[in-house]
């Protein structure tokens, strides 16, 4: 982790064991896109699953939520997280980027990719064979002439 962005989000989150940025990113596909949210929504930490997502953020604990009235962690922790984005590079697919496994995640034996194989795999999908963005070479710079 030799990166300063890596170092300062360790610091950060306390407790990161392994952080990896995925690249080229993965995006997932309009289809399998839909697949994965509606099987995310069905394992949701507060209704009895494990995992807990947003637009920009899947994250995976080891048991449910069991806080007050399910709004909190309780005795859950943390295994790892996916870093994503909705909407990007097609209106409806869903790019990953990131994958981040906690202390505790890989003392359990985990890794980046059975984190981000896991949740793809609700689409049919695992990171390997998830389809890859597209990268191109930055612009040239602007350069003044005088």
């Amino acid at each position: 982790m030799d990166d300063p962005f890596e170092l300062l989000a360790a610091q950060v989150y306390e407790d990161v064991a392994v952080t990896e940025v995925i690249r080229p990113a993965a995006v997932l596909p309009e289809s399998a896109a839909r697949e994965v949210l509606v099987e995310l929504a069905m394992r949701d930490v507060r209704a009895g699953g494990t995992w807990r997502s947003s637009p920009t953020l899947w994250q995976r604990y080891d048991v449910p939520w069991n806080g007050p009235d399910a709004t909190g962690p309780g005795d859950a922790v943390l295994i790892g997280s996916m870093h994503v984005a909705y909407g990007v590079p097609t209106r409806y697919a869903i790019t990953i980027f990131r994958a981040t496994i906690t202390t505790y995640g890989r003392d359990l034996g985990w890794h980046v990719e059975a984190l981000c194989d896991e949740a793809l795999s609700f689409g049919g999908y695992t990171l390997a064979d998830c389809p890859r963005a597209t990268l191109t070479p930055p612009p040239k710079p602007f350069r003044m002439r005088g």
